[in-house]
């Protein structure tokens, strides 16, 4: 099986870029099972139903957030959709899932969606004993576990790698927009890569454009974000899993 996770798709032009590409890498590559992060879609934050709908119509299977999860009040709307995850690791009797378990191919893939804690500036839950929660709740459903760990810090990131390691197949990293190149087999079998990028303006500061970034760094003073123009990058990994043992084998970083 090959599992296909695209990193953060930035503003309208990202989305524009997915469509373009994916439809094309799916069949080319024969992906199974496409997961996407969504929460900077929206003009660079948030996700509308409008937005979710053509991603699912591009070809993804699953939408995973993160910290711009409720920056459009459009999510309240569609946030209980089975194909659309928030971190799980947020505030308890909030809507929407943190994690849910797909069926494809006589297999049951959970995609479990976490936020990290460290300079994210938002109340969160332990992401390592949510996991941990999560992990004894699907104990014995599931064949294939995967985690979206939307985070800052990168030894947070390294850190819970570890932590799962022999408990799911795969953690990558979302939230940072720049794709690493740290992609690794751990010494249980967990599949890891700290960043898998973003799919947005390639000539930007993450994403945003350049003289906005650059003034608030500069004066320090406010400074609203736009999203930069100009030619887009595609940025994913894909992970290839054998159907037999449902171990994953190989990593390979995908930048377009």
């Amino acid at each position: 099986m090959k599992i296909l996770a695209i990193g953060d798709i930035v503003g309208e032009n990202g989305l524009n870029k997915l469509k373009e590409i994916l439809p094309n890498l799916k069949q080319r590559e024969k992906i199974d099972f496409v997961i996407a992060n969504g929460e900077n879609v929206a003009g660079g934050m948030g996700i509308t139903e409008k937005l979710f709908r053509q991603m699912m119509y591009a070809g993804v299977d699953v939408v995973t957030l993160g910290n711009h999860t409720w920056a459009k009040k459009d999510i309240f709307n569609f946030i209980d959709d089975e194909k659309i995850l928030r971190p799980a690791n947020y505030p308890k009797n909030i809507q929407g899932k943190g994690y849910n378990i797909y069926n494809y191919k006589n297999k049951k893939i959970a995609v479990i969606n976490l936020i990290g804690r460290t300079n994210m500036g938002i109340l969160s839950e332990n992401p390592f004993l949510e996991a941990d929660k999560i992990l004894e709740q699907i104990k014995n459903k599931t064949n294939i576990i995967i985690v979206d760990f939307h985070a800052e810090a990168t030894a947070e990131k390294i850190a819970l790698a570890h932590y799962l390691d022999g408990r799911v197949n795969i953690i990558f990293g979302t939230h940072t927009h720049v794709q690493t190149a740290d992609e690794i087999i751990l010494p249980n079998g967990t599949a890891y890569i700290t960043d898998i990028g973003m799919t947005g303006p390639s000539n930007s500061v993450i994403g945003m454009d350049k003289k906005a970034s650059i003034k608030r760094f500069v004066t320090t003073l406010p400074e609203k974000y736009k999203i930069a123009e100009g030619e887009c990058r595609f940025n994913s990994c894909l992970f290839f899993i054998n159907d037999d043992n449902c171990r994953t084998e190989k990593i390979t970083r995908i930048n377009m």
